[in-house]
Order: structure tokens, then C-alpha cells, then sequence
């Protein structure tokens, strides 16, 4: 047998098993959205609107993205095209959902899973943009799709982007919340002058709401969701669905219009045969669930920041708190990490280090900016949508209620309108129903031989 015909056996053989690698790929794509359908989910069903991510990671992801990191495959036909901008659209989508995991981790698995996704994104972007430099280089027919290709990967990469924003300001957000906890804390005492025995049950009562509401305002992922970043993310998350649609058409009004010729992008088969449909259908709805987090977490910063009471100018709506660049001062402004001998070599590394810092620190400033620029639009054009529909209602009133709001640790974001409020105080008062007819004995017991608290904590 000839060398050349064994070699287009041994590829026709490979060739054979690329419908089975599209089910995987259209599995792995199932278990992303499945995923991210969960968290939807549970969010509703617990009421929390913020939707923080329990259920997915971002592990069965690269599965997912074979195609945009396949350079050898030809992708001629239509479908090969579009399954491309729909995995780079569908990773766009997970990066936006993933924002919020960031406030569930240390320091130290933030870095470890930001440089793997880094990694990820930029040899995804590299190899896009490869496989379109010589797949379209060498015929004009062949340009299809190319415009939505280039847009879907500045797109993913603007996504990575904010996400390193994102998770510059995990650490400052964390140190600027265990402050104000303390001084919470201290008011508190302070102004109860606490001592056993002496609280009224209405007293309690209020003071555990207080701290309950604390405790779930002050969670890092509810911190994140409600950021002026996820705001922004959510928008775009909305425009590049919106793309994908479009797309969509695109595909469908050629495969309608298509021609007999000889050489018509609409008739050529796939190499991942008709599995390529999976991919397509698969993809797009994880498109669609991914898609309901980021936009549901802007509506929820939209109505938080309709619902503010407060009118603020135009410049402290823009204004920048410190937690957003707190990490990055902190690396400006200390030493080297290593030592260098050579006193001249030492000051130019110090400068160029400092450079490279401010000019990140100028990067994370135009993106909270402009996030709190989208927000604040936008809750000017709901802000009349919702007086136009809704002229007799009125926020609603607390009367001599105790204001649960002084509780909120964060501030520089939309305030929590009353209604979140009344929801985090009334899951406190089933936790404590829950308390009164499951009462735990052993405690009671101890408490019951106590006569103070010193020593405890």
C-alpha cells in the first residue's frame, strides 16, 4: 500500500471519531448549563435575587471549549463556524457567572484559578485568532462569520478583564467589611451597655436581626453581585445573548438561501457530522441560563439603586472606594519582592514596577467608573419606567420599626431598598421559630450553669 493512501486511511480513521468527540463536547456544554440552571433555581426558591453561584465551576469548562482550541480542523462549513462563536460566547457567559465565586475563596485559590482561567481565555483568544489569520488567507469565500468571530473574542477577553477587577477587589472588600464589623460591634455594646439578664425579648429580638442582617449583607458573593462590575457584566452579558441571536438568523438565512454551486459554505458537511446539532442546541441554551444570573444581578443593583431615598451628585455616584484598589496600593507602595544588590538596577525595577501598578490601578478605576456610569443610566431610565407604570405606589413606610439599614456594612454601593431588608429580618425570625420548636438541650443545659459570658470567645 502506498504511503500516501495509508495515510488517508489512518486520518479517515481519526476523522471517524469526531461525532463521538462533538456528544462529549455537547455533554460537558449540558453539565455547565445544567449547573448554572441549579443555581438559578435555588437562588428563586430561597429568595435570593443576587443569585450567588453554589453549583458551578468552571472545571467541565475546557472540555467545552474544543472547538475554539482545535487549529487543525478545517471548520469550512456553517455550522463548524457557528458551533466556534457559540462555545466563545458560551465561555463568556460561564467567565460572567463565575464572578461571584470569587468571594467564597482565599486569596491564595483566587490567584490559582485566575491564572488557570487566564490561561484558558488567552489561549483560546491566541488560537481563534491563528486558525482565522490562515484558514482566511487564502480564500475571500471563506470570510464568513469573520466579524462575529473577532467580536466574540475581544468580547471574552473583555470579560477576563473584569474579572481580574473583580478579583483585585475581593481582599480590600473583605478587609473593609471585617473593619466596619468591628466598629458595629462596638457601637452596639456601647450604646445597649450588653449584660446578662438585663435585655427586654423585643431588645433581643432586634439586636439578633441586626446582626443577622450583618452577616448576610456582609457575604462576599452578595458583595460581588451587587457591585458596580456585575452591573456591567450583566449588560453585556445581555448584548452578547442578544449576538448569539443574531447570529442565529445569519446561519438560518443562508442554509434557507443557499445556492447549488460548487463550492457553497451552507452544503458542506461537518467534520463532527450531525452531532454538530447538539453542540448547537446544547451551547445555545447555556447560553440563555448563563445569561439569567449576570442580567438578574443588574435588575437587582437597577431596583436597589431606583429604590435609594438619598439623591446623590453626578460625582460621588462616580466616585471610587478604596477597597477597589487597596490590593494594588498595597503592592505599589511596598518593597521589591526580591532582593537586588546593584542600587541602580533596584530603582529602575522599583519604577517600572510602579508604572506597570498605577497604570493597573488606572485600568480598575475607568472599569468601576464605567460600571457605576451604566448603572447609573440605566436606573435613570427605570427609575422613570417604573414612575410612569407605578404613580400611586410608594416606598413603603416603617413607621417606628428600628432601621435595619445602619446594619449594612458596604457602603459606595446602591443602598438595600426595605424590601431586601424585610426579608433577610424575616428569614431570622424562622430561623428562630425553627430555634423555639427544635430547641437544642445540651445548650440550654450549659447556659443554665452559666452566670456570664467572660472567657467565651
Amino acid at each position: 500500500m502506498p504511503t500516501s493512501q495509508l495515510i488517508k486511511l489512518v486520518q479517515d480513521s481519526l476523522d471517524s471519531t469526531m461525532p463521538y468527540i462533538a456528544m462529549y463536547i455537547a455533554a460537558a456544554s449540558a453539565v455547565c448549563t445544567l449547573a448554572m440552571a441549579a443555581d438559578a433555581f435555588i437562588a428563586f426558591r430561597t429568595k435570593m435575587y443576587w443569585l450567588p453561584c453554589n453549583y458551578f465551576s468552571l472545571t467541565v469548562l475546557a472540555v467545552a471549549m474544543k472547538l475554539p482550541l482545535d487549529l487543525t480542523a478545517l471548520d469550512l462549513s456553517v455550522n463548524d463556524k457557528f458551533a466556534r462563536i457559540s462555545s466563545l460566547v458560551l465561555m463568556s457567559t460561564a467567565v460572567s457567572n463565575f464572578m461571584t465565586s470569587l468571594g467564597s475563596m482565599e486569596d491564595n485559590e483566587i490567584v490559582l484559578n485566575m491564572a488557570a482561567l487566564g490561561i484558558l481565555v488567552v489561549t483560546i483568544a491566541g488560537n481563534v485568532c491563528i486558525h482565522i489569520a490562515k484558514i482566511h488567507s487564502f480564500e475571500p469565500r471563506l470570510y464568513l462569520f469573520l466579524p462575529q468571530q473577532i467580536a466574540t473574542v475581544v468580547i471574552m477577553l473583555l470579560f477576563l478583564t473584569m474579572l481580574c477587577c473583580m478579583s483585585l477587589m475581593v481582599p480590600g472588600a473583605k478587609r473593609y467589611i471585617g473593619l466596619r464589623y468591628n466598629e458595629m460591634h462596638k457601637s452596639v455594646s456601647k450604646n445597649r451597655q450588653v449584660e446578662w439578664g438585663k435585655f427586654s425579648s423585643e431588645e433581643l429580638e432586634n439586636m439578633v436581626k441586626g446582626y443577622w442582617v450583618m452577616a448576610q449583607t456582609s457575604s462576599p458573593q452578595f458583595v460581588l453581585a451587587r457591585s458596580a462590575i456585575s452591573s456591567v457584566s450583566g449588560v453585556l452579558c445581555l448584548f452578547t445573548a442578544l449576538f448569539l441571536v443574531q447570529v442565529w438568523f445569519v446561519r438560518n438565512r443562508l442554509e434557507a438561501h443557499a445556492s447549488g454551486s460548487n463550492f457553497n459554505l451552507a452544503y458542506l458537511d461537518s467534520n463532527y457530522g450531525p452531532s454538530v446539532y447538539w453542540i448547537l442546541a446544547i451551547q445555545t441554551i447555556g447560553v440563555v441560563m448563563g445569561t439569567l444570573a449576570p442580567v438578574l444581578r443588574w435588575l437587582a443593583a437597577l431596583w436597589f439603586k431606583i429604590s435609594e431615598t438619598e439623591g446623590r451628585s453626578f460625582r460621588d455616584e462616580l466616585k471610587v472606594d478604596k477597597y477597589w484598589t487597596w490590593r494594588l496600593e498595597e503592592w505599589r507602595d511596598s518593597p521589591l519582592p526580591f532582593h537586588v544588590q546593584n542600587r541602580v538596577c533596584k530603582k529602575i525595577l522599583r519604577d517600572v514596577l510602579r508604572f506597570v501598578l498605577n497604570l493597573c490601578i488606572g485600568v480598575q478605576i475607568l472599569f468601576v467608573s464605567a460600571g457605576k456610569l451604566v448603572l447609573f443610566i440605566s436606573s435613570r431610565f427605570g427609575s422613570a419606567v417604573f414612575f410612569c407604570f407605578c404613580k400611586n405606589k410608594r416606598p413603603v413606610s416603617t413607621g417606628a420599626q428600628v432601621d435595619f439599614s445602619q446594619y449594612v456594612l458596604l457602603e459606595g454601593e446602591p443602598r438595600l431598598p426595605y424590601k431586601i431588608l424585610k426579608n433577610i429580618c424575616n428569614e431570622a425570625d424562622k430561623l428562630t421559630c425553627v430555634g423555639e420548636e427544635k430547641q437544642p438541650r445540651n445548650l440550654i443545659q450549659l447556659l443554665k450553669k452559666s452566670s456570664n459570658f467572660k472567657g467565651v470567645g
